[in-house]
């Protein structure tokens, strides 16, 4: 899209088109951050699955490749910042791309502080043998989110280099890893492939294999890591050629992390030399790394996930600056005549990047531990939403999607895709909110739905123009 593109859709250009195509790719590589994912989630699939609940990863991880493939033509065609939330604007009405748009603030917002808090507890403390206290990791966390609002306000350049770099670093990392572990396997004898048809704590369970049992529960790695592929959409306008490399990056971003994911996931499985010691650790990734390679290695892991950890913070948090950005330049945003602003030094939305680093601080000094657990619990469910939202979107309107030139198509496979998709989304939904142990995060989600829905109906009382009219003017026929 040309400045020409930019302003035939309303809008003045004002952020500068500077990424290229690997940085793209970065940015959606960075977010969904499969060995920070994997280091987050293991412990629950040994705990709900056994090590057997590794091979959920799979079906995940074709799952999520099918709805990228979706999204990848959203944005081959419509390259604006804002991404689901400008193409339910443009292709359905802002009524409805306003509601897109606010699930995917709630899911950013969230996922900006998951990261910080994540990073603090899990990496930067045990890498420096600091005892776990729930104080000094807040602390840690709005210190963390303090240095990332700098640096991204800074430059979006800046947050590209780093993020590529992180890139660069977890694939790495995640390769040598994983043949290490499986050498130490070998030379060792600490560990068997028989772990990864091991059912664990679970063994001898009658539900096993049942909807809403133990098996099935363990997608929830992959629901939690595959996620955000999208986030180069979010920053179409920033790169150079976006009808091209912004759905590359959405679609080789999961295929990479999906088979990287499962590499990493194999090697730990097979080199867990005691299932029960290593389940009941509480951290089992890092207890298979010490027990294997020793304490040296655990700490050149923790390092790495320090890395991972705040590349995935970054650009979570641009991701979602773009996002109020988008929606408060269209006038659908609470205090949109503030987060409209860009820096022109920075060509960066400040203000919108500050919102983002006031609700991480807001929730640290607010939130018990337990509350804010569940919260973080409940932002695994609002991107399975908006995704399907999106299938849904692509279903209705595909047939007024014309073509571009050059860009990425799906071609005749385009209908079974966005079916079979849709599928998978629908059996992720009910595998997230169906069991008894997730109402108080299904309640959480609901609550900043109902939030929204208090916010939409002020909009359509005293602001109705905004949710009926496109910036060029356009009105919308519902």
């Amino acid at each position: 899209m040309s400045q020409d593109d930019i302003e035939g859709s309303g809008y003045h250009p004002e952020l500068k088109r500077q990424l290229g195509s690997f940085q793209m790719f970065a940015i959606s590589f960075a977010f969904i951050s499969v060995a920070v994912g994997i280091f987050a989630t293991y412990d629950d699939v040994l705990q709900l699955a056994g090590p057997a609940g590794i091979w959920m990863w799979v079906v995940t991880a074709i799952g999520q490749t099918l709805v990228a493939l979706v999204v990848a033509q959203f944005a081959a065609r419509i390259v604006l910042s804002g991404s689901s939330y400008q193409w339910a604007s443009r292709l359905a009405n802002p009524k409805v791309g306003w509601g897109f748009g606010w699930l995917s603030f709630c899911f950013l917002a969230i996922g900006t502080v998951t990261a910080a808090d994540a990073l603090a507890s899990q990496a930067l403390m045990p890498l420096f043998n600091i005892a776990p206290d729930e104080s000094l990791a807040r602390l840690l966390t709005i210190g963390i989110l303090l240095v990332e609002v700098v640096m991204t306000v800074y430059s979006t350049r800046l947050v590209a280099m780093i993020t590529s770099g992180a890139v660069a670093l977890e694939v790495v990392i995640v390769i040598v890893l994983s043949v290490a572990l499986i050498v130490a396997v070998i030379v060792g004898g600490d560990g068997s492939v028989s772990n990864l048809t091991d059912r664990g704590a679970s063994d001898g369970a009658s539900d096993y294999f049942h909807i809403g049992g133990p098996l099935i529960l363990a997608t929830i790695a992959g629901l939690v890591t595959l996620v955000g592929f999208d986030s180069a959409a979010n920053l179409a306008e920033e790169a150079k050629n976006p009808h091209r490399d912004v759905p590359r990056a959405i679609v080789g971003s999961v295929v990479a992390a999906s088979v990287l994911g499962f590499i990493f996931l194999l090697a730990l499985t097979i080199a867990i030399p005691d299932i029960k010691s290593v389940t009941d650790s509480g951290a089992p990734v890092a207890t298979i790394m010490h027990d294997q390679l020793g304490a040296f290695m655990e700490k050149v892991l923790l390092t790495c996930f320090v890395v991972a950890f705040f590349a995935v913070g970054m650009v979570t948090m641009a991701t979602g600056a773009r996002l109020i950005f988008a929606m408060s330049r269209d006038g659908r945003f609470p205090g949109h005549q503030l987060f409209r602003k860009v820096n022109p030094k920075t060509s960066t939305p400040v203000w919108a990047t500050m919102l983002i680093f006031l609700i991480g601080v807001l929730l640290m000094l607010t939130l018990p531990g337990d509350s804010l657990i569940k919260l973080i619990t409940s932002g695994t469910i609002l991107p399975v939403l908006i995704y399907a939202g999106t299938v849904v979107l692509y279903l209705c309107v595909r047939k007024k999607l014309e073509a571009t030139e050059g860009a990425f198509s799906l071609g005749r496979f385009e209908l079974p895709v966005a079916i079979v998709a849709l599928a998978w989304l629908t059996f992720a939904l009910g595998t997230l909110v169906l069991p008894s142990s997730t109402r108080t995060s299904d309640l959480i989600a609901g609550g900043m739905i109902g939030i929204g829905a208090v916010f939409f109906l002020g909009m359509y009382l005293f602001n109705r123009e905004a949710l009926e009219t496109e910036p060029d003017d356009t009105k919308i026929v519902d």
